[in-house]
C-alpha cells in the first residue's frame, strides 16, 4: 500500500539559480587543485589542518574521491579527472580480493568508481569489477528475513547481534544491484534490492518517518527484534545523516523500482527533515538533540539531503510540487555554500567543513569525502544534470 504523502513546509529562503551555476566550476577547480595532493590514495577523514587521513585496505568511504573525479570528468570531459580516477583501480582490485572483509558497503565503493568508469567510458575491465562486487553483495542477502546483512562478525562495534543487523546506509548500496540486473538480465539482483528496501520501510523507518540507524533481526528465526541509533544521540532520537541516507536512498530505489510507495516514503522523510531546517539550512548531527548537548552540525547530512531533494523533484508528476522540492534543495545547498564551503581555500584538501563523522567518538568537525561527493552531486543536480552513477 502506498503511504499518504505529507506536504513540505514553506521554504524559508530562495536562492537564485545563478549561484549554483557559478559555483560548480569553482568546485571542479578545487578538485583539480587537490589531485596532486591526494594522488592514488583514498581520503577517509579530514584533519584539523584541512588535510586528509587516508584509507588503508577496504574502507566503506574509499570510493567517494573517485566518484568526485568521475563527476568532474562528466562535467568537463577533461582527461586529468579520468586519469586521476583510474589511479584508484589498484585499490579497487585489492578490495575485491579481500572477500572476507566485504560488507554491504560494496555499493558505495564500486558504484562510484567502477560503474562510473563503465558508464562514462565503456571500460570492460571496470564493468567486470563492478559485477564481481555485485555478486559478493548479493551473497549477503537473507532469503527468509528479506534483507542484506550490513556488517560482519568481526566488526564488534556495539554489543549484541551483528549477523542479523541492517543499517539505513544500505539503501544507497542497492543501486549496484539494480545496475547488475540491467547489465546481466538477471532479475534476482533487482528483486532482492526491492525486497530489502521494503523490509527497511517496515523496520528501520518508524511510523513518524524518522529512522533508526540500525535494526536487529534474530539471526536464527529472522524475526524482527528492534532498532538502535548507533551513531545518533540515542536510540529514539533522529540522526540527521541517517535521515539523509534514507531520503536519498528511497528516491534512488524509486528510480529503478517505479513503485509509488518508495517515492512516497522519500517525500515523507523530506517533510520531516524540512521541518527541522527552517531556521538553519545546515543540519545539526541529530534532529532531536537535547538542549544541553553541543549542536555540532553535519554538512554531509546537508549535502546528501540536498541531492536527494533534487532527485525527488525529478519524479514528481506535478510541476508545482517538483518546484517545492527543488526550492528546498537549493535552500540546503545555498546554506552549504555560504557556511561550509572550502573550495576557494587554497589550503583545504576537501570541499566542505563541519562534517560530523561520529560524534560519540569525538569526530565532530571534519571534512568528509562522502559529504564532498554529495555536495558535488547536489550542485550538478541543481544545474540540470540528471544521469549519475547510482
Amino acid at each position: 500500500m502506498t503511504p499518504n504523502v505529507n506536504p513540505l513546509p514553506p521554504c524559508p529562503k530562495e536562492y537564485d539559480q545563478s549561484i549554483f551555476e557559478s559555483h560548480l566550476p569553482k568546485v571542479i577547480s578545487a578538485l583539480k587543485r587537490n589531485i596532486p595532493r591526494i594522488g592514488d590514495r583514498q581520503p577517509m577523514i579530514g584533519t584539523q589542518d584541512l588535510k586528509w587521513q587516508y584509507c588503508k585496505e577496504w574502507n566503506w568511504v574509499s570510493g567517494f574521491w573517485a566518484g568526485q573525479l568521475w563527476l568532474a570528468h562528466k562535467v568537463s570531459s577533461e582527461q586529468v579527472f579520468k586519469n586521476a580516477a583510474r589511479l584508484q583501480n589498484n585499490y579497487m582490485k585489492n578490495t575485491l580480493a579481500l572477500r572476507m572483509e566485504h560488507n554491504h558497503d560494496l555499493g558505495f565503493v564500486f558504484s562510484l568508481s567502477c560503474v562510473a568508469d563503465y558508464k562514462l567510458t565503456g571500460s570492460s575491465e571496470a564493468r567486470t569489477m563492478a559485477l564481481t562486487a555485485a555478486d559478493s553483495l548479493l551473497g549477503r542477502y537473507r532469503r527468509i528475513g528479506k534483507y542484506f546483512v550490513a556488517w560482519n562478525e568481526d566488526m564488534i562495534v556495539t554489543p549484541g547481534n551483528v549477523t542479523g543487523r541492517v543499517i539505513i546506509d544500505s539503501l544507497q548500496n542497492m543501486a549496484l544491484l539494480f545496475w547488475a540486473s540491467e547489465q546481466t538480465g538477471n532479475p534476482v539482483y533487482k528483486e532482492c534490492a526491492i525486497a530489502h528496501a521494503d523490509t527497511l520501510s517496515k523496520t528501520v523507518v518508524r511510523e513518524d518517518y524518522t529512522v533508526y540507524h540500525t535494526f536487529n533481526f534474530d539471526p536464527f528465526t529472522q524475526e524482527p527484534v528492534g532498532g538502535e541509533n548507533f551513531q545518533g544521540y540515542a536510540d529514539e532520537s533522529c540522526w540527521s545523516r541517517g535521515m539523509a541516507w534514507a531520503l536519498h536512498g528511497y528516491a534512488q530505489i524509486y528510480e529503478y523500482s517505479k513503485e509509488a510507495r518508495h517515492l512516497a516514503i522519500a517525500k515523507n522523510l523530506a517533510s520531516v527533515v524540512a521541518s527541522q531546517l527552517e531556521k538553519d539550512p545546515v543540519p545539526v548531527w541529530d534532529y532531536l538533540l537535547p538542549e544541553h548537548e553541543t549542536p555540532y552540525r553535519d554538512s554531509s547530512a546537508g549535502s546528501c539531503t540536498a541531492s536527494g531533494l533534487f532527485l525527488i523533484a525529478e519524479h514528481c508528476d506535478c510541476a508545482d510540487e517538483a518546484e517545492r522540492f527543488r526550492k528546498w534543495g537549493r535552500y540546503l545547498l545555498g546554506g552549504l555554500i555560504e557556511q561550509c564551503d572550502l573550495s576557494e581555500n587554497p589550503n583545504a584538501w576537501g570541499l566542505l567543513d563541519e562534517g560530523a563523522a561520529f560524534v560519540h567518538k569525538g569526530r565532530s568537525r571534519n571534512m568528509l569525502p562522502y559529504g564532498d561527493y554529495y555536495y558535488m552531486e547536489a550542485l550538478m543536480r541543481a544545474c540540470g544534470y540528471h544521469h549519475f552513477f547510482w
